[in-house]
């Protein structure tokens, strides 16, 4: 998920994920986290099966300093040596907005100094049987991770390698037919050069066509599944996502319906009036593509509206 679909998702959905991360400091609450690691870590090993999205539990003194390392399950099942030990955190927003309140707080989306992704921090003070405080508990969330999370896309999300072989591989495939047109519309420019005879410049040209327009619409559609399905990301819940994809399919089947209409009326003009007719279907064909497709385009977007206004 990238950084601006997870922003438009965290604002439709703000008020649940702060709820969410409300309840999970609140549950772990526990003054033995301030001062003994080994609790952080039993707590985050069991806060990550639970949770997969959480990325650091830690603890802060009155002051804004780390009193503990940063707990992740990446140094946890890496045994990497863990950080941020002495760190000073007094301007971070999960510390300003903790040192004064008497509740849970939830910070806004900000980038993480670990993991350099978007992340939410959730802090709650603990405090002494004399009301001094004893330090702050401050969890980290993946933005991406959390949102995905909460819209159950946590399994299409472990096969999307698989999704992008099978992508890549017919991609590769498309590719490999585009490379036999050009081939083919090569042989057919050199056998025409080298032909003497006056019927072969009217009739080889329009194959040499057809192949270079079949070439152009087949490159084009996989350069369409490359970019949409390979390369971009691809929010499955936007309609924008989904109808941008489906714009650009028609588009390349409609350049190539027209082209191949245009050489049909071409043929017709120059002595094969059979082909008047395919000519002038397919040409309607192309007309009732485009207007579908505006008709599509149109309906499409104005529904993405009403639909955003709903929410």
């Amino acid at each position: 998920m990238n950084y601006i679909s997870a922003l438009e998702s965290y604002h439709q959905y703000r008020d649940t994920i702060h709820e969410l991360m409300a309840s999970i400091v609140t549950g772990v609450h526990d003054h033995r986290l301030i001062r003994n690691e080994d609790a952080l870590i039993s707590s985050m090993q069991w806060l990550q099966k639970n949770y997969p999205f959480l990325n650091l539990i830690f603890t802060l003194d009155d002051l804004g300093v780390q009193t503990s390392h940063n707990i992740s399950c990446r140094n946890i099942h890496n045994k990497r040596p863990p950080k941020g030990l002495g760190a000073d955190r007094s301007h971070r927003p999960y510390y300003k907005l903790a040192k004064d309140s008497d509740s849970v707080i939830v910070t806004d989306p900000y980038l993480s100094s670990d993991s350099h992704n978007l992340c939410i921090s959730s802090a709650i003070r603990c405090l002494n049987d004399d009301n001094s405080l004893l330090g702050i508990l401050v969890i980290d969330i993946d933005l991406a991770d959390a949102i995905e999370f909460l819209m159950g896309d946590t399994r299409r999300k472990r096969f999307q390698p698989f999704f992008l072989g099978i992508y890549s591989l017919i991609v590769i495939g498309l590719f490999f037919v585009v490379g036999i047109l050009l081939y083919s519309a090569a042989v057919e420019i050199s056998s025409l050069l080298q032909s003497e005879q006056a019927s072969d410049l009217h009739l080889k040209p329009f194959g040499i066509i057809i192949f270079l327009t079949l070439a152009l619409a087949i490159f084009d559609l996989g350069k369409t599944i490359l970019e949409e399905e390979v390369l971009m990301h691809k929010d499955v819940y936007r309609h924008s996502s989904t109808r941008r994809t489906i714009t650009r399919f028609i588009a390349a089947i409609l350049i190539a319906v027209s082209i191949e209409s245009l050489l049909l009326m071409f043929k017709s003009v120059l002595g094969s009036p059979e082909y008047l007719s395919n000519a002038v279907a397919m040409m309607a064909t192309a007309i009732g593509l485009l207007v579908g497709l505006g008709a599509y385009v149109y309906l499409g977007a104005r529904a993405e509206v009403i639909l955003k206004n709903r929410s």
